[in-house]
């Protein structure tokens, strides 16, 4: 059946870790291409932190398929039919951000799978099926084992749930938003406090007693993230397209101004 393999979830299962290169101000099909030339295993289309709208990040997802890079985005908090509507144009994965509890985790999944297991509408065609007519009885479920649903935690309340959370089936990854989670928790930035790895180490034991993965974004320091990696993490945030052309551009700058004509 011509449904598009989900390489990240591939990596996951044998026990890999998955970076992502995080996108919220490139516009162009081209990223995909860059991001596997450059190492990344799947892109972090950002519509919570950017004016991006769906068919852009929708036009960048069709493109990632005709490569080994996976297509997820992250909509804005609460916005089921808007994750509905990525998964349809073209992405593999949506992450959700600012879940606090099970209630509003099962919310999610249910709206992001197909009956039986929940509501979401049926598709026929479409770039995730290779525009083959698929019957609804073979698509629906073949879809759904390649589309990965994600929630984020950035709450001491949602670490205090994450047990429950991480037990909703239709849930694949439990995603840590550590810069906000260390802001809910009073001391933003400190991405190294013992806080912090702690709340990662209770969201990585409930992962893995649950048969779901640990995920981590805003951890961009290499010591702290090969920490957290060694505790758990699979689903890493590997950096930012802007900070990735401002590292380069200030490395050219500096090496420019440096040059003195005699």
């Amino acid at each position: 059946m011509p449904v598009k393999v989900n390489h990240t979830k591939r990596r996951l299962q044998e026990g890999k870790l998955s970076s992502a290169f995080n996108l919220s101000r490139l516009r162009t099909v081209e990223v995909a291409q860059i991001a596997e030339a450059a190492g990344f295993h799947w892109l972090f289309i950002d519509l919570e932190h950017s004016t991006m709208d769906i068919d852009t990040a929708s036009q960048m997802s069709m493109a990632a398929l005709t490569t080994k890079v996976t297509p997820i985005v992250r909509v804005p908090e609460g916005q089921l039919r808007m994750g509905a509507r990525v998964l349809d144009g073209g992405a593999q994965g949506v992450v959700f951000p600012h879940v606090d509890t099970a209630a509003e985790a099962q919310e999610i999944a249910t709206a992001m799978r197909f009956p039986p297991h929940g509501s979401r509408s049926l598709i026929y065609g479409g770039p995730i099926l290779e525009y083959e007519a698929i019957p609804p009885a073979e698509a629906c479920p073949a879809v759904d084992s390649e589309t990965m649903v994600i929630v984020m935690v950035e709450t001491p309340k949602a670490v205090e749930n994450v047990e429950e959370i991480a037990a909703v089936d239709g849930i694949d990854v439990v995603m840590i938003g550590g810069q906000d989670l260390c802001a809910t928790m009073g001391i933003p930035g400190e991405i190294g406090s013992p806080r912090l790895a702690d709340a990662v180490g209770r969201v990585v034991d409930a992962c893995k007693a649950n048969g779901k993965w640990a995920g981590l974004g805003g951890v961009y320091d290499e010591v702290h993230a090969k920490a957290y990696v060694e505790r758990g993490i699979r689903l890493l945030l590997g950096g930012a397209d802007m900070s990735f052309i401002l590292a380069g551009a200030k490395a050219r700058g500096q090496f420019l101004a440096s040059l003195v004509p005699e």
